[in-house]
């Protein structure tokens, strides 16, 4: 029932959200692409774990809009080669609260809101915007940061260097407990990438 509400919720809003994802598509299709496939490995990970079928479906929708507010981030930047400044990055890191105040205004997404809001705080409290840590973080925030983090560092990128799946996987485990939520990881490498690392 609860996903049937948000279901029908996000349909009346489908529309506006649909132009507000192609105009950041024509600032940059590798966010779009991005959020595609951390949508779909959202929602793998949210099966791993379990999660009710209302979670899976938040987690995925979560998922699809974790980086709308990059809308709103300068093309230039966006798309820079090589490094970015402070000041850059500072821009970069608004796009959560720009995510949750796009996506709050529409009936039923307040909770898909929050969780793009969340989805860059770290485990240790070292994260942004707000500095939540542990539990303090939603979980399907915490779902997104492991899933987004993974996709970044395995796809291709302006500003970093794209890394294979092992070395990318050993980067999650070595930041177990410091930016992500050890037992997210551990499913998610274990149930989703099928990976044994040893």
């Amino acid at each position: 029932m609860q996903t049937q509400k948000i279901d029908n919720r996000l349909i009346a809003s489908e529309k506006q959200i649909n132009t507000t994802l192609d105009t950041q598509a024509r600032k940059n299709i590798e966010i779009k692409e991005h959020s595609s496939r951390v949508s779909q490995l959202c929602k793998l990970l949210g099966i791993a774990m379990k999660l009710s079928d209302a979670d899976i479906f938040k987690l995925e929708i979560s998922g699809l809009f974790h980086d709308i507010g990059k809308v709103y981030v300068k093309a230039e930047i966006l798309n820079k080669p090589g490094l970015l400044t402070r000041e850059e990055w500072r821009e970069i890191e608004r796009h959560p609260e720009i995510g949750y105040f796009i996506l709050s205004k529409y009936p039923g997404l307040k909770g898909i809101a929050k969780n793009v809001l969340y989805h860059h705080e770290r485990y240790d409290g070292s994260g942004y915007p707000v500095g939540l840590k542990q539990e303090e973080i939603p979980l399907l925030s915490r779902v997104i940061a492991v899933v987004d983090s993974y996709d970044a560092m395995t796809n291709q990128r302006p500003y970093k260097e794209t890394l294979d799946e092992k070395t990318a996987i050993l980067e999650l485990i070595g930041n177990k407990e410091r930016q992500f939520d050890p037992i997210i990881v551990d499913i998610f490498i274990e149930k989703v990438l099928k990976a044994d690392i040893k």
